[in-house]
């Protein structure tokens, strides 16, 4: 190597800090890429996926290549610039020259490659793949060597090897459609984020308390009868015999003009006849479990009860479906809504408002592992019926009770944090 001509010698030095470069850009592209996106090029039948998913099935081995080939060239660099460093300038030039060749190979064949690496990673593996696969069979002895010196050490160690698969928890899929930006258009990405928070929401957090229940008593005159039937706006009407928490059936709208006679009269036995047994649904069932029970069941409504069968409100199928897709517009209600901003910038609210829905609605963080309404909420933090207009503030919000019906909060002022406002 001492005669051999200083421009090959440099042209050698050259491909070494390229190929030193191949190997440090390999490594990172390989690591960077997709797990996802390149199972899914894979299915597809990508040549470059399935060549890049080849060397990840075992990426001890992907690494201990890259790195004999990355140490391999790097000592030989290092060699190679020592000689040239001595016959250009003698001895005293070997430090100068190894700091010199430091800072080449820092730059152009570290910093460089795996920059390039991280931003075009898949276009770099699936082109390095090419010499990685033949390569890894090339060097199988060394790195069968290699592995074996290096597993016994890490056993000696006590770290174990783990069998390499990946496993993403909810938190981690939420995170991932959250990210996903363009790539799922925004009101896809809300269905799919609620899809995900079924598990962490219950039958009570979206049901009709029983307060608003709208039912028909079999044992009231015709008369209310068909007047509770003819203002219905519901397709299927909870049945009760004196009291709500005695429900006997539901009753489809449907199957109203059957229980009619020709006089225009409802006949109750007809109308018994006509109703489908209930239904009733355990306090604190899932919603991701009721979906499939619904679903199971043929069902599209529930009535919901306690430990003691006592009940607690009903819940529908649409009611579940409005967690996944949001509002619909088919309700026939002309009622305003529950929560209605005003012009000083405050919220009036109906006590009957869930907080969930008011946390979403306005952006807000209250509590949602106690009282599931706004008026449970109030009067569990004042820990009495108020008997006159009251200010409340729960975690940095304030409310005003405006007015009360009965033991029930009917109408609540809400300021947003940081508002001047009455305190208790």
């Amino acid at each position: 190597m001492n005669e051999a001509p200083l421009g090959l010698l440099f042209g050698i030095l050259a491909a070494l800090i390229f190929f030193s470069g191949f190997f440090s850009g390999s490594e990172t592209g390989m690591m960077s890429l997709n797990r996802y996106r390149l199972r899914h090029k894979v299915k597809t039948g990508h040549r470059g996926a399935r060549r890049a998913a080849r060397l990840l099935e075992k990426p001890d081995s992907l690494i201990s290549t890259i790195l004999i080939g990355n140490n391999l060239i790097n000592n030989l660099a290092a060699a190679l610039a020592t000689v040239l460093a001595i016959r250009l300038y003698g001895d005293n030039a070997v430090v100068p020259a190894s700091i010199l060749l430091t800072l080449v190979f820092l730059i152009f064949a570290e910093i460089i490659p795996k920059t390039i690496a991280a931003y075009k990673s898949e276009m770099v593996a699936y082109t390095v793949s090419h010499i990685l696969l033949p390569l890894r069979s090339l060097l199988f002895p060394v790195i069968w060597l290699v592995s074996h010196i290096t597993h016994m050490v890490l056993r000696m160690t006590g770290v174990e090897k783990n069998d390499g698969s990946e496993h993403i928890g909810m938190e981690e899929l939420r995170t991932i459609v959250g990210d996903a930006g363009h790539l799922i258009p925004k009101h896809h990405r809300g269905m799919l984020l609620n899809i995900l928070d079924l598990e962490l929401i219950t039958v009570d957090d979206i049901m009709i308390p029983r307060n608003e229940v709208y039912g028909i008593d079999i044992e009231a005159d015709t008369t209310a009868i068909i007047e509770k039937l003819r203002d219905a706006e519901f397709t299927r009407i909870p049945v009760y015999q004196n009291d709500i928490d005695n429900v006997v059936g539901i009753l489809h709208q449907r199957d109203i003009i059957n229980s009619v006679d020709e006089h225009g009269k409802v006949q109750r036995d007809r109308l018994l006849r006509a109703l489908r047994a209930p239904y009733f649904i355990p306090e604190g069932t899932p919603l991701h479990t009721q979906l499939f029970n619904f679903q199971k069941q043929k069902r599209r409504m529930g009535i919901v009860v306690d430990e003691y069968g006592v009940m607690q409100g009903i819940v529908t199928l649409e009611d579940l479906l409005e967690e996944i897709v949001g509002e619909f517009t088919s309700n026939l209600s002309t009622d305003t809504d529950d929560i209605t901003h005003q012009s000083d910038g405050t919220f009036v609210i109906d006590g009957t408002t869930t907080v969930r829905d008011i946390n979403k609605t306005l952006k807000w963080e209250l509590p949602t592992d106690g009282p599931k309404t706004l008026n449970g909420l109030l009067l569990e933090t004042l820990e009495s019926f108020p008997e006159a207009m009251v200010g409340v503030t729960v975690e940095g919000y304030c409310f005003e009770i405006m007015e009360m019906k009965g033991n029930l909060i009917q109408l609540v002022r809400a300021y947003p944090k940081g508002r001047n406002r009455r305190r208790v």
